[in-house]
């Protein structure tokens, strides 16, 4: 069986070096120009189609809308932003970033924060989700410049290596946990990223980040892609959309239909999506078949 991308190393060991020291890195020239436009046109296309019944002003929606516009899993509805979500070397960068043989797709998403979106509560992301410690990243994919004007993401380096801390509620009723106070960051401060359209922001799943408002008049338009260590099991039997779809009980390995293998993966294969579709926008916590 041949693979794309071969068995040569993506990323250099300085990269994966910083990566694993910080909890962050940023790659450059994974995505070509071309790439870029397209796929950007793609997630654009499966947005508007998504949000297109909801005329909300900003002020009228919550908190938790007011920090971004998010749309989930749009590779199972895209035939071009699915080739966004599997690209091959994205999944390879995943892969050796993790230090992991093979990475299956927990999720995909667009986090489109419109002008005037409030700040991204800082956050880990691994204690959201019944997995324990299994090893997660992020590629976070910014279509236009990221700047601290429309909302570039901060991180806390080192904070990945402390292990899970207390959840962040972000569509929380009541004030969120502040978790930049918790006594295991010890006063460490997020570091502000900047970076180029086509670049690749990575994060660990436990590494706190941010994201600052949008006082821009454009939306800031940004599509992230997570990936999970193949081979890892479900830990709790919280609800969980991903796992409850594919029915992985607890203790059962993570694979299924709605997370299938990215890297490695046979060459100009793309995965068929499950039949049962989640909600159009938001957080998706229910299956609608």
């Amino acid at each position: 069986m041949q693979y794309d991308a071969g068995p040569m190393p993506l990323l250099s060991p300085e990269v994966i070096q910083e990566f694993q020291e910080n909890g962050f890195v940023v790659t450059h020239d994974i995505l070509s120009t071309d790439e870029l436009a397209t796929y950007g046109d793609a997630v654009d296309r499966v947005v508007a189609q998504r949000t297109a019944l909801d005329s909300r002003p900003l002020s009228a929606k919550s908190e938790y809308e007011q920090s971004f516009l998010q749309c989930m899993r749009l590779w199972e509805t895209d035939l071009e932003v699915r080739r966004l979500t599997f690209h091959l070397e994205l999944a390879q960068a995943a892969s050796e970033l993790l230090g992991v043989p093979a990475v299956r797709l927990w999720q995909d998403q667009a986090l489109y924060k419109e002008p005037g979106g409030r700040v991204t509560d800082p956050h880990q992301d691994t204690p959201f989700w019944p997995i324990g410690d299994t090893p997660l990243i992020s590629a976070w994919i910014p279509f236009d410049d990221s700047t601290l004007v429309n909302g570039a993401m901060s991180y806390v380096p080192g904070s990945h290596l402390l292990g899970r801390l207390k959840v962040v509620n972000l569509m929380r009723s009541t004030e969120p946990y502040d978790i930049l106070r918790d006594p295991s960051l010890e006063g460490r401060k997020p570091v502000a990223v900047e970076s180029a359209a086509g670049s690749v922001q990575w994060h660990h799943g436990l590494t706190v980040h941010q994201a600052a408002p949008n006082r821009s008049d454009r939306t800031r338009r940004v599509f992230t892609v997570v990936y999970i260590a193949s081979g890892c099991r479900r830990t709790h039997d919280w609800t969980c959309f991903p796992l409850d779809r594919d029915n992985i009980a607890v203790g059962d390995l993570i694979e299924g239909a709605g997370m299938p293998v990215a890297w490695p993966r046979e060459s100009g294969t793309l995965p068929e999506p499950p039949t049962a579709r989640g909600c159009e926008t938001g957080p998706q916590v229910t299956v609608e078949r």
